[in-house]
């Protein structure tokens, strides 16, 4: 198939100890589960349940790279998440 654009690589991440890469396909997210991150947000939290959401595979940000945003932000958070393959087997995942 021709594409009128650049067709981009498929997000991928790669398996820490293995030297192989998982793709990413869905990004599930949980905003405000726990007390002091909702209260760091100004949020109350026995006012305001958790809520869920979900990113496009593309917001990936692989360990180590740099983190594109427009140079006039003046409130930048970011949070580090854990990734976990289902479907597999898996020890003492922390």
């Amino acid at each position: 198939m021709t594409y009128v654009v650049p067709f981009p690589e498929a997000p991928s991440l790669e398996v820490v100890g293995e030297g192989g890469r998982f793709p990413v396909r869905r990004i599930f997210c949980v905003g405000r589960n726990y007390a002091a991150h909702a209260r760091e947000m100004g949020k109350d939290p026995d006012r305001e349940p958790p809520f869920f959401f979900m990113k496009p595979a593309e917001a990936i940000v692989p360990s180590g790279a740099k983190l594109p945003y427009p140079p006039f932000t003046q409130d930048l958070h970011h949070e580090i998440e854990l990734v976990a393959a289902i479907g597999r087997e898996g020890a003492e995942i922390a």
